[in-house]
């Protein structure tokens, strides 16, 4: 039987016109995030306006398969969790450098060979998590949880190098964005209350849009039906830019890793299992190669999107398929993608803070549900006191070769993860009670 309250429930049955707002809200979250990797991309390598206009298309129907075939596996490939996927940050540098001094192809080349290897890792799961114990996990997701204030902090202020970047604006835009946030969370009931961000959201840009801050340009330049563009680059095999993008490819399945457990733990209420942590993994890695030949970057699970399953508690598998569907239509209809590009920053930062904190809040709780041990201290406190320390220092790692300091010198995910496994593995398990 359809009803609403289904939701809050992975398979209900949910009517469509109820479930669109919640994908809606799903998309919304993570729709500039998902097309600025490509934009600066395309920018610092000179890739001319008209070809950047069909990566960004390419992106939002890559990401709209990546979270369908996340939704509802095909074969062992996918977790069967509300998962919603897009565009990664973490590959930005390694491609800019390997775009710019070997080519987009190379690039392209790299990205196909490496996500084949994430995903055959996906498939190779169950040999390998034990490393990966649940104090691991929850000290990478309350990694990710710091890791994402800072980009919050910069969209509120209206996007880093922004013109207009800390203007009394976006001071204004961003507040009373969060505010309606946060009064829809704590006053309203039942469905409203579900869909506080996309209240502040629509808040937020109303206000914008009266501020003069919205603008509706450009809108009708791309036409308004366009297919993807297949391979608009040749792939090309360096063996030396494959390594350097595998390795990346080793650093994002640790932040799905850290993802899945905390949507499971923060949304779903209990432990995630070996099988979906595996098939989401496979889901990185095999759709991120369909990615390449679209000459897109890889792709991966959205820790914002993360964080509002576990702020709404909507974690309906069709519910967030519509937001799917809604990327898809971005892609093949160019308006709808560039209406969306039209939010500003500042609208969007007001609705992730409250976000990106409740990914800390689950990384906390998983914490704290793993026990307050000696043992576990040690390995919380020492990798997240390096990890995040150290990061924010990244001049330090000018003494290591390029590929070390393009994994680990901005990237505190990754930092952690090796630390945390490493005294998982070395330090004695006598110290567990103690």
């Amino acid at each position: 039987m359809k009803t609403s309250d289904n939701i809050y429930q992975l398979d209900g049955r949910v009517p469509l016109l109820q479930a669109i707002p919640f994908g809606l809200q799903h998309v919304l979250a993570m729709f500039v995030s998902n097309i600025t990797p490509i934009i600066i991309l395309a920018n610092v390598v000179g890739i001319e306006k008209g070809l950047t206009a069909s990566l960004i298309q390419n992106c939002m129907i890559i990401a709209s398969i990546g979270t369908l075939i996340q939704l509802y596996p095909v074969w062992k490939i996918g977790s069967r969790l509300p998962i919603v996927m897009g565009i990664s940050f973490t590959f930005l540098s390694v491609s800019i450098s390997i775009g710019v001094s070997q080519g987009m192809g190379t690039l392209m080349g790299a990205v196909i060979v490496g996500g084949i290897v994430e995903g055959l890792l996906g498939l190779c799961a169950k040999y390998w998590l034990k490393l990966i114990p649940h104090i691991v996990a929850a000290t990478v997701v309350t990694s990710i949880g710091f890791s994402l204030l800072p980009i919050g902090a910069n969209s509120f202020a209206g996007g880093q190098g922004a013109a207009d970047f800390g203007s009394a604006q976006n001071w204004i835009v961003g507040s009373v964005t969060l505010l309606t946030c946060l009064l829809t969370q704590v006053f309203a009931k039942g469905f409203l209350r579900s869909l506080s961000v996309l209240v502040g959201l629509i808040v937020g840009y109303i206000l914008a849009l009266c501020m003069g801050m919205v603008d509706f340009s450009g809108i009708t330049n791309n036409g308004f039906f366009a297919l993807p563009k297949f391979l608009p680059f040749t792939p090309e095999f360096n063996l030396g830019a494959i390594l350097s993008v595998i390795a990346i490819y080793l650093v994002s399945a640790t932040e799905t890793v850290g993802d899945s457990s905390a949507l499971c733990s923060g949304a779903l209420k209990r432990q995630i299992h070996k099988v979906e942590m595996g098939g989401a993994i496979s889901c990185d890695g095999f759709v991120s190669s369909i990615s390449g030949l679209f000459g897109c970057t890889p792709i991966t699970s959205f820790s914002q999107n993360v964080g509002l399953a576990s702020l709404s508690g909507v974690v309906n598998r069709f519910a967030i398929a519509t937001s799917a569907g809604i990327m898809l239509l971005g892609g093949l209809f160019p308006p709808v993608g560039t209406l969306l590009t039209t939010i500003p920053q500042a609208v969007l930062g007001g609705c992730t803070i409250m976000m990106f904190g409740s990914i800390l809040f689950a990384g906390f709780g998983m914490i704290a549900k793993s026990g307050f041990s000696q043992r576990n201290m040690i390995i919380v406190s020492l990798s997240l006191s390096t990890g995040l320390g150290f990061t924010s220092a990244s001049q330090m790692f000018k003494i290591f070769p390029q590929i070390i300091q393009t994994i680990f010198a901005e990237n505190c995910v990754a930092v952690v993860f090796i630390l945390a496994v490493v005294l998982n593995l070395v330090l004695p398990k006598d110290k567990e009670a103690n």
